[in-house]
């Protein structure tokens, strides 16, 4: 065996055996002599290039394990900001979320997860995630510029502008441009024509996610887009219920209307469920929502149509 290859053998099960001890001293140490919360979470190694020094030549290794970080801080985080258990104002934005994925990502710039998570993690509004769709556009951007054909990448940047952003227009020149791109899909050429025209209506909206859910190369991805997909079927079923309580309260002169009224009169046939089986409920004010317990809730804030957006 070549001398060098054996060096790096030993090395890597070396580092892998002392992660894995450490791991174990930690979990003990933990148990027998529990810390109280520590007020700093800043990063002691912020420069990319530092790390890439740093790491000699287990870029990857370094990167997978600042990869763990993130998600451990992006889900501690988002449980105590959620909790409203903050620490500090800068843990209440989620401020070290970006540099663990940049980190990341200059140590592999071919982290395929990182640029697609960590993106939607980087979007999401407060207080599940920061609400930076410019972080997650940014993060895509320097990963399209290590591969400039990654049109997965292209096309999730036009997914940010449209769902987090709603600039259609920018949205949709993404998704063209990502449709120019080699390997891309037929459909994406298309969805930009639609997301340029439509707007922000549900249908454009599900033609979007529906794309997502065919390109999805991960299960995390499909099952995002299909939870995305079954709350735009809630939404639907929302306004078609909320015209049932809203004729028959009328009809009753005014008192409010409950599922058991509604059934008695014929107006449904039974409690009506969301698409994943919880049942719908009804406020006080007589508005039809999720039910407590539903997987589908928060649902999202619909996009506007182009030219009826307000002012900002």
């Amino acid at each position: 065996m070549n001398r060098d290859l054996r060096r790096d053998i030993v090395g890597v099960v070396t580092i892998a055996l002392l992660m894995a001890a450490g791991v174990e001293l930690q979990r003990i140490r933990d148990r027998d002599f529990p810390v109280a919360q520590i007020e700093d979470d800043s990063l002691y190694l912020t420069s990319p290039r530092a790390a890439r020094r740093m790491t000699l030549s287990y870029h990857a290794l370094a990167a997978d394990l600042y990869w763990i970080r993130a998600l451990q801080y992006f889900g501690g985080t988002r449980r105590m900001v959620q909790a409203g258990q903050t620490i500090g104002e800068e843990r209440s934005r989620y401020a070290q979320l970006y540099p663990l994925l940049d980190l990341t990502t200059s140590l592999d710039p071919r982290f395929n997860l990182a640029y697609r998570f960590g993106a939607i993690f980087l979007a999401e509004p407060y207080p599940n995630g920061p609400g930076r769709p410019d972080l997650a556009v940014r993060l895509l951007e320097k990963g399209l510029s290590g591969q400039p054909d990654k049109w997965l990448y292209m096309e999730d940047i036009g997914f940010v502008r449209y769902w987090y952003e709603h600039d259609y227009p920018r949205a949709s020149e993404a998704f063209r441009r990502a449709s120019d791109m080699a390997g891309a899909p037929w459909w994406l050429r298309s969805l930009a024509a639609t997301t340029l025209i439509e707007g922000g209506d549900r249908r454009s909206s599900r033609t979007m996610w529906n794309a997502i859910l065919e390109s999805a190369d991960n299960d995390w991805l499909r099952n995002d887009a299909s939870r995305r997909l079954a709350q735009l079927d809630a939404l639907d079923q929302i306004d078609q219920l909320q015209q049932i309580v809203d004729r028959e309260s009328a009809r009753a002169g005014g008192i409010k209307a409950d599922w058991s009224s509604l059934i008695r009169t014929r107006a449904l046939r039974s409690t009506p469920v969301d698409p994943l089986g919880t049942p719908y409920e009804i406020s006080t004010d007589g508005r039809v929502r999720l039910g407590s317990s539903s997987t589908l809730s928060p649902l999202p804030t619909e996009p506007q149509r182009l030219g009826t957006r307000p002012v900002s």
